[in-house]
């Protein structure tokens, strides 16, 4: 495990080193020998934000130090940190800050500040987590997708979920699927298996998922909340002990059985590809 911490270490001192710089995922990624779609679900569940949030909270936080330590003008600590223009920058920086690059400036100015990331594991008492790694049979699915940014996937999906409850499009929605991700923007299906004796939904396209072994995790509980506990351990606790195996496509699979009457006692599955090293 600890080969897979000093990796993940080496990519967050790699953003820090080239914050000055445009940075891209899949140069991030490749620096703890992750795909970049890996690499942010793993750095969501333990960091709590998204890539990109994490690199402009440290853009921010240095550009409001040079501020404040300095007589450079806004455009030139702007543009240094990948801002255009002084309103762009101005806007971002009052988001984050509260207040203006100018007011920045001022004596006893309040600021905000995120120090860098240091990935350390600690011990704090076992998390069970249930799973059995089976071999499925390449199989195919027809649903609805739809292109999400990675930045406001979490937000957005569950959107999507509530305009196809509203609408259904022919389908039960016993499938959610992540797939296609290139470091910016990812495919999200809502989708069920495809059966060739009945018609192809208006609106719905198949989807080939490629066969071989899975880790399939149980989820109980009310929905989402029980879905999104086991999706962290999985990305923060499971994959950093994985031995024997490794991640395998670029794609992760959600499965839903029909709700209990008692939603305590519902069960869904999160299923991830893997391959034998």
């Amino acid at each position: 495990m600890q080969g897979w911490i000093d990796g993940f270490q080496e990519s967050i001192e790699y953003i820090e080193q080239n914050l000055t710089e445009a940075l891209d995922t899949e140069d991030i990624a490749a620096k703890a020998a992750l795909s970049s779609f890996y690499y942010q679900r793993i750095f969501g569940a333990l960091c709590g934000m998204t890539v990109g949030e994490y690199i402009r909270a440290r853009r921010m936080t240095l550009a409001a130090q040079e501020l404040a330590n300095s007589d450079e003008k806004v455009i030139d600590i702007a543009l240094r940190y990948g801002y255009d223009s002084p309103d762009s920058f101005a806007k971002a920086f009052q988001r984050f800050h509260g207040i203006t690059p100018s007011q920045a400036r001022e004596a006893g100015a309040p600021l905000r500040s995120l120090a860098p990331l240091h990935i350390k594991i600690t011990m704090e008492g076992g998390n069970m987590l249930d799973y059995k790694i089976v071999e499925k049979a390449p199989f195919t699915l027809v649903g609805i997708k739809r292109r999400f940014d990675c930045e406001t996937g979490y937000k957005e999906v569950p959107k999507f979920w509530g305009e196809w409850m509203s609408d259904m499009k022919g389908l039960k929605g016993m499938f959610g699927v992540c797939s296609d991700m290139d470091g910016k923007t990812f495919d999200y299906w809502i989708a069920d298996l495809y059966q060739p004796w009945e018609d192809i939904p208006e609106g719905c396209c198949t989807y080939q998922v490629a066969g071989g072994l899975w880790a399939l995790f149980p989820c109980k509980g009310a929905l989402p909340e029980s879905m999104q506990k086991v999706n962290t351990q999985i990305w923060s606790e499971w994959l950093p002990s994985l031995k024997g195996y490794e991640l395998a496509g670029n794609y992760s699979l959600e499965f839903y059985l029909p709700p209990a009457e008692d939603p305590a006692e519902t069960v869904s599955y999160i299923a991830v590809p893997l391959k034998k090293l």
